[in-house]
């Protein structure tokens, strides 16, 4: 069987915008491999996020995001909850991390993911049994 990995926001919003054709390209070919062996899990706060990036950051119809993200649920979703807050604050204050980013390390160690895709850590980084991969690193293509 093969591992589950989280998507950080940044990797959905390439895949939907098309802003960087390279980045956009390997977006889509990571969501599209690990999708269709049902291993892709992202969480309420990558949701949120995106909602944010794409409307109000990007500038698109609100509707048309919520539609998108709609069927976001398809894939496996972490909902944030206390355990995963107060664990994400022991990882920013032991990892000296943004609280946003150790949300994210959390969540994808509460969820069992061996790897959070991701453009904003430290690729090759493993915090919590997660591996930081982030798929724009020329090693990683």
């Amino acid at each position: 069987m093969r591992d589950k990995v989280f998507f950080d926001t940044n990797i959905l919003v390439y895949l939907q915008t098309g802003m960087d054709a390279a980045k956009t390209k390997v977006s889509r070919q990571i969501i599209e491999k690990s999708s269709s062996e049902n291993l892709v899990v992202l969480s309420t706060q990558i949701l949120q996020e995106f909602y944010v990036a794409m409307t109000r950051k990007l500038g698109h119809d609100p509707i048309t995001i919520k539609n998108i993200l709609l069927l976001f649920t398809d894939f496996e979703i972490v909902t944030i909850n206390p355990s995963i807050i107060f664990d994400a604050i022991d990882i920013s204050v032991l990892q000296q991390l943004s609280f946003w980013d150790s949300l994210i390390i959390s969540a994808a160690s509460y969820s069992h993911c061996k790897k959070v895709y991701s453009e904003d850590l430290t690729h090759g980084q493993v915090i919590r049994g997660v591996e930081i991969v982030n798929p724009y690193k020329s090693e990683t293509l």
